[in-house]
């Protein structure tokens, strides 16, 4: 299991690794936050949050990344495959940045989807939705 010291040198790695262009006007950076966060629109127990793109009027913009709740959902992965789960999240969420930026909302559209899907899959039912 990656500890969070080896998860941060990894995510550096990844952020160095991508064009600068993408992190203009991320004035808040990339953050490895420690924490579980859990989603709320889960249904259970079972819906974490592993990034989040932040726009605030008094913060600006940011990214948040849930090292806690990646190992809530990757309790098993090998450090090349947890790396490789941490690259997806971070591109993910710079994908929000930049649609951000531009006035778009095809990702948000897509997480609304899958958040159907997680209702219409679960076994408390649609009934129980928050």
């Amino acid at each position: 299991m990656m500890t969070i010291e080896e998860a941060e040198a990894a995510l550096h790695g990844i952020i160095d690794a991508l064009p600068p262009e993408v992190f203009v006007d991320l004035n808040g950076g990339v953050l490895l936050r420690e924490e579980v966060k859990l989603s709320p629109n889960r249904l259970a127990d079972d819906l974490y949050i592993l990034g989040e793109y932040r726009y605030e009027h008094i913060f600006g913009r940011y990214i948040n990344i849930y090292y806690g709740s990646m190992l809530q959902v990757y309790p098993q992965l090998s450090d090349e495959r947890f790396i490789e789960e941490l690259e997806r999240v971070v591109k993910h969420e710079l994908t929000h940045h930049l649609e951000n930026r531009a006035r778009e909302r095809d990702l948000e559209v897509e997480d609304e989807r899958s958040l159907l899907h997680y209702y219409a899959r679960h076994p408390l039912g649609e009934d129980k939705r928050p």
